[in-house]
């Protein structure tokens, strides 16, 4: 029975034994659905018998818990009750991510063309009695497209699924990570929340989310959100009389609570709201048939309630995090997985409960504040996230050259149907006959091969290919794309909101600062040094006032590392104080156990700070621990020197405050005081926590401390080189993050920064009428660092506000980090967004783009380097196929309507377009990733994809391959020893069928330009070196050795099936020349600035002043005399020194030798009159323009210098005669 369990877990209830417990799976199910009075009357009901029935019923010791060595009570339980998973639903099939793969717009209209190339390839026209047969191989390029397709489905498809099983075994691997505390064997243990189980006694505090539903069977001041479930925003409060019942998926916001287990998995409230939303793949038959007529009425609330939230705006935070998950499963259907309930709990957000749902409504309309920008009260976040970046500019490419193509085609249509009907009917006068219709319905064949050549099938592929490459090697840079089309738009980039805590800082938290008997020590004293007497009471006060769930476990041997910090992170520091000052917690914690504890006063939000009271020998003692500032109000006096106690007045407590609290925080550190007080041995009422936490006595204050990753700094100064903004979104203290973001060095102390707090952000960001306001908002944004005590609200309005700005040229691309279930939204509404895989909750990764499997900042910046190397990748093939396509679809027409005959066949321009420019996507989009792609700014949104330097590569290209094919095909016959079949074609058109030895010179001569032109298209940024790094691609120069050695094999043995005539060696050698014609010509773009440098301009100037002379001698001998003057003025001041030269005119010049010397000279004159004027050099007049202003400013200056010599001499002048007088 047991393995049957194992293997149908979704089943697994009808195959245990109900009789072995005293209740079935329906009455704990009717019993949880009960709420507040009605659930504790229904408890206390004979059925039950109370709480302590309910746990004999089920066979549970309330004090010892389940046994854990009872492997089989605990796999009965399993088959009874289920287990605490919820199953998937099955991965999508390859067929069906075939067909998604198929609804590209670029690949439906590949097939369109395929289509209609096939069909009419079929045609055959009417013999005219002399036609030779030839095989028909006008098919072949409408089935090279279809190939092309099918390539690029199978490949995105396959892509797809490995991702998908990468993603569910990543998945598997960070659940079992997720524990849970429970009481077994009469101990506290970490189970895997998978391991729950019907009768387990769960431990719950302050942060945790709840893995399953339960009954309260021990509770303290226990407070819970349960927002998800029932849209009730107030905090409810649960006791073991008032209200017991606790639901998975619901968020412990105060306090701490012990409970029996009684609903897990599909019976657990989250998942029967899996099961209604179809998130699960079956329902067991024994609640199928129950939940039937639910699950229609739950399918209409869901249906409804998406209905209404896209007709209103967002207006409170829950109402954020519906939407955010209710867009999660259409962006993302096939990824459901399977997952504990830990994780898959935090879904529940995108429920209403049909039971609360007038509350939700009510909530939804009611009273928090507006989260949208008034200008666009109508958004959907989702919606703006369906297409990325790059497919936008794509998309956009695409239609422009379907446009550009459809237009050659009908050009080159009627071209030929113009020529021939003017030549058959008006020339040679003859009658329409059947046979032209065969004449007509080739022509539309080469107007459809006009438009296949112009489409770039290899872009798809390309993209595919690039995006697949860079997601494999970046699950080694511990990046996880969930969404290929996030790896592009990191590249993209420009602005980075990330946490603090675990994102940019170690999670790690560690007391490095203390203040004890009234010393400030900076560094953490050795135990020595600290007063002996002091520290039991410090130990106590420390072990006892901490949750017993949070300790510290050695790390494993083979694990290695720090030991591992369970629980809440500060009093995993505060317990490590403990271990590191000589003392043990867990000592401490057997001598007064948990039952022990007289009355706990649990942490929460308002009194930031918990308390204990424990009954000792001499009476009764509570300890207190908290935030510093309001620990330190409620103490009377502190623990001094000798341990003597001194009285802390309020001129004390403000020294304390600056001189111990500040100076701490101002250091990035989280103060913590711990305090305690003698209540005597009399019982008081407890529940006055304002008289009992009163009059304390400060034992210490520490300071502890997130260190920020080492490699933290360097990536953010990465980040800044390339031209992102990184902002620090924290819930932190404003001087922590201050601290914090100064150490990772997202502020510096000269920059123009704003380091604001929640509450003043959303001051300056809404109007009089409390309304957000887009104007505003940028008005703050672009010199926001640091956002210090933050909302999940706060978070959503920034990036929200971000990406609709146009503030900026390009407009910004925003990546957001997120780790909990209220970063959703904002996570939703980035353009990528980062989720922890470890720390991340199940909707924080739901909703995000990328996962970072190591938490870590750095590895967003290696994220950003792919990325950018896709979207380059991308372009060099862009820049790559553009020019080879617009080469092939202008010769195509223009030899379409001059000579009746394209050069290049149907299977030539198979190998062309398909063969290589498939096999040129492998090879370039495969090119790895550089650091010097962070020394560039980031696109931006709205900038085209192709640049200004790519279009001047692709133009210039094309006209060189154009040059060189017409040259070919109009003087080929006179230094390449061909014959000329133009001309033979204009006596005999049926000559173009023939193989033409002319036509394999064009065909072999564009398919070597355009493989040297591939080394070309390495580069995209004008860099003189093309062939840099080129062997660090393997993939590269593999290919370009099999497209070159393969075109050797077509021309040469490829005859009549290639179209292909044998070359000689010295047709083959005139190819290669013009191959690698391409090369030089590149070259000569980037070097063009530094020929015209480097030209001698001496020669020039002779030849324009002799053409000046002859042409205008009137101007010329008045310039001559001008010359001469200023000659004469020269010697003049050379023959007397003491005589100051005054500016030279505009006419002086000194003679240069070359442009590189006239643009580094020294001395600031204009260049010749005559050179300006007849050289039409942009460089030249640009400096003609500078040297003027600069001139005219030296002139002012000399005239303001004389000015001002003159009225000093007066000056000095009138100053003695005053004095002679006197």
């Amino acid at each position: 029975m047991p393995s049957r369990k194992k293997s149908s877990p979704a089943k697994t209830p009808a195959s245990g034994d109900p009789s072995m417990f005293g209740l079935t799976v329906d009455q704990l199910k009717t019993l949880m659905e009960s709420r507040g009075k009605e659930l504790i009357e229904k408890l206390n009901s004979s059925e039950y018998n109370g709480t302590q029935g309910i746990l004999d019923k089920l066979k549970v010791d309330g004090t010892k818990g389940l046994d854990s060595d009872n492997e089989q009570d605990l796999e009965q339980r399993r088959a009874v009750f289920g287990k605490n998973e919820i199953p998937p639903k099955p991965m999508k099939s390859f067929i069906s991510l075939c067909w998604d793969a198929l609804h590209d717009m670029l690949l439906q209209i590949l097939l369109v063309c395929a289509i209609i190339s096939i069909g009419l390839s079929f045609y055959k026209p009417p013999s005219t009695g002399h036609d030779e047969e030839e095989p028909n191989l006008e098919w072949v390029e409408g089935v090279a497209i279809l190939v092309a397709v099918l390539v690029v489905v199978f490949v995105t498809a396959f892509n797809d699924w490995r991702k998908e099983r990468q993603f569910r075994g990543l998945q598997s691997k960070i659940e079992k990570d997720q524990q849970a505390s429970v009481v077994r064997d009469n101990q506290i243990k970490q189970i895997p929340v998978s391991d729950l189980v019907v009768g387990d006694l769960c431990f719950v505090k302050y942060g945790d989310l709840l893995p399953a539903d339960g009954l309260l069977v021990q509770s303290s001041d226990l407070k819970i959100d349960e927002s998800s479930l029932t849209g009730e925003t107030d905090l409810i409060k649960k006791s073991e009389t008032d209200d017991a019942g606790l639901l998975s998926g619901t968020h412990v916001m105060e306090g701490s609570a012990r409970m029996v287990v009684l609903g897990v998995g599909l019976n657990s409230q989250v998942g029967n709201i899996m099961s209604l939303l179809g998130a699960t793949a079956s329902v067991h038959p024994a609640t199928n048939s129950k939940t039937k007529p639910v699950k229609s009425k739950g399918k209409d609330l869901v249906k409804k309630a998406t209905s209404d939230l896209s007709k209103q705006s967002l207006q409170i935070e829950d109402d954020v995090k519906l939407k955010t998950a209710l867009s999660i499963s259409e962006k993302q259907p096939n990824e459901d997985r399977p997952k504990s309930v830990k994780i898959s709990t935090d879904v529940v957000d995108i429920s209403l409960h049909e039971k609360n749902r007038d509350n939700k409504e009510h909530a939804l309309n009611g009273t928090a504040e507006s989260a949208e920008v008034p200008d666009d009260n109508d958004v959907v976040p989702n919606e703006s996230k369906h297409k990325s970046v790059l497919q936008s500019k794509l998309t956009n490419l695409a239609l422009y050259i379907g446009y550009i193509g459809m237009s050659a085609a009908a050009l080159t249509l009627i071209c030929l149907i113009v020529r021939y009907c003017i030549t058959t009917y008006l020339i040679n006068k003859q009658k329409p006959s059947a046979v032209d219709i065969g004449y007509f319905i080739s022509f539309l064949i080469q107007g459809i091969t006009v438009v296949v050549v112009s489409v770039p099938e290899g872009l798809p592929l390309a993209v595919t290919l690039a995006l697949a490459y860079a997601v494999r090697k970046m699950m080694t840079d511990n990046n996880l794309v969930r969404h290929l089309d996030a790896c592009e738009t990191m590249g993209n980039a420009s602005t980075i909101c990330s946490d603090k805590t675990g994102t940019l800082t170690t999670n790690r938290m560690t007391v490095v600062q203390s203040f004890v008997t009234g010393k400030l020590s900076e560094q953490l004293p050795p135990p020595e040094e600290v007063n002996q007497e002091l520290l039991p009471l410090l130990f106590e006060a420390i072990s006892v006032n901490t949750n017993y769930t949070s300790k510290i476990e050695a790390s494993k041997p083979e694990e290695g590392g720090l030991p591992k910090q369970i629980g809440n992170k500060t009093e995993c520091a505060l317990l490590d104080l403990v271990q590191r000052w000589g003392g043990s917690y867990d000592q401490i914690r057997q001598d007064i156990p948990e039952e022990k504890l007289v009355k706990v006063y649990t942490f929460n939000s308002a009194r930031k700070m918990m308390s204990t009271i424990i009954q000792r020998n001499d009476g009764f003692r509570v300890y207190t621990k908290g935030a510093s500032e309001m620990v330190l109000t409620k103490c009377k006096s502190i623990l001094a020197e000798n341990n003597q106690l001194k009285q802390l007045n309020d001129a004390e407590k403000n020294r304390l405050t600056h001189d111990v609290i500040e100076a701490m925080a101002s250091n990035g550190l989280r103060t913590i005081c711990v305090a305690y007080k003698h209540l005597g041995k009399e019982v008081q009422d407890w529940d006055d926590d304002d008289k009992i936490i009163n009059d304390l006595t400060c034992i210490a204050i520490v300071g502890i401390e997130d260190p920020v990753r080492k490699e933290v700094p360097d990536a953010i100064e990465k980040c800044q080189r390339a031209g992102v903004i990184v902002r620090m979104v924290t819930g932190d203290n404003i001087m922590t993050a201050r601290s914090i973001a100064t150490k990772c060095g997202i502020i510096k102390p000269n920059d123009d920064f704003l380091v604001l707090e929640g509450k003043e952000f959303n001051k300056r960001i809404r109007d009089a009428s409390g309304k957000i306001s887009q104007k505003k908002l940028d008005e703050v944004w672009p010199n926001l660092r640091v956002l210090a005590r933050s909302s999940p609200q706060d978070k959503y309005n920034l990036v929200n506000g971000i990406v609709e700005s146009y503030a900026t040229e390009h407009r910004e691309v925003v990546a957001v980090t997120g780790d909990g279930t209220n970063d959703g939204p904002a996570l939703k509404r980035a353009d990528v967004g980062f989720a922890m895989g470890i720390q991340g909750t199940d909707v924080a990764k739901q909703a995000s783009d990328i996962i970072l499997t190591d938490d870590n900042f750095s590895s967003i910046v290696k994220a950003m380097m792919w990325g950018r190397n896709v979207y380059d990748c991308i372009a060099k093939f862009l820049q790559f196929q553009l020019t080879a396509n617009l080469s092939a679809g202008f010769i195509s027409v223009v030899s379409a309507a001059a000579i009746s005959s394209v050069p290049l066949r149907a299977v030539q321009m198979l190998w062309v377009n398909l063969v290589m420019d498939t096999l040129a996507s492998l090879a370039l989009a495969t090119e790895p990733p550089t650091e010097d792609l962070l020394n560039r700014k980031p696109y931006g949104r709205t900038k085209s994809i192709i640049s200004p330097l790519m279009l001047r590569n692709i133009f210039g290209q094309s006209l060189y391959q154009l040059a060189v094919m017409f040259t070919i095909l109009y003087a080929g016959q006179y230094f390449l020893g061909v014959e000329s079949t133009v001309q033979k074609i204009q006596h005999d058109p049926h000559v173009a069928k023939q193989l033409s030895t002319q036509f394999t010179l064009v065909f072999n001569a564009f398919v070597l330009m355009t493989l040297f032109n591939e080394i070309n298209s390495r580069k995209l940024h004008g860099e003189r070196n093309v062939f840099k790094g080129i062997f660090r691609n393997p993939f590269f120069y593999g290919i370009w050795i099999f497209c070159f050695a393969a075109q050797i094999v077509i021309v040469t043995f490829g005859g009549r099936v290639f179209s292909c005539a044998q070359l000689d060696i010295y047709q083959w050698g005139w190819s290669l020349l013009f191959g690698i014609g391409s090369l030089i010509l590149n070259y000569s773009y980037i070097m063009l600035p530094v020929i015209i440098l480097c030209i001698p301009i001496k020669p020039f100037a002779v030849c324009f002043s002799a053409a000046y002379r002859i042409c205008c001698p009137c101007c010329y001998k008045k310039q001559a005399r001008k010359l001469a003057e200023e000659e004469a003025f020269r010697k003049s001041v050379d023959a007397d020194p003491n005589a100051r030269p005054s500016r030279p005119s505009d006419v002086d010049y000194v003679p240069f030798s070359t442009i590189g010397q006239l643009t580094t000279a020294t001395v600031v004159t204009e260049p010749p009159p005559a050179i300006a004027k007849f050289m039409l050099r942009k460089s030249v007049d640009r400096l003609n323009s500078e040297f003027r202003v600069i001139n005219e400013f030296r002139t002012r200056l000399e005239e303001i210098k004389d000015k001002r010599h003159e009225e000093a001499v007066e000056y000095k002048r009138f100053s003695r005669v005053n004095i002679l007088e006197e």
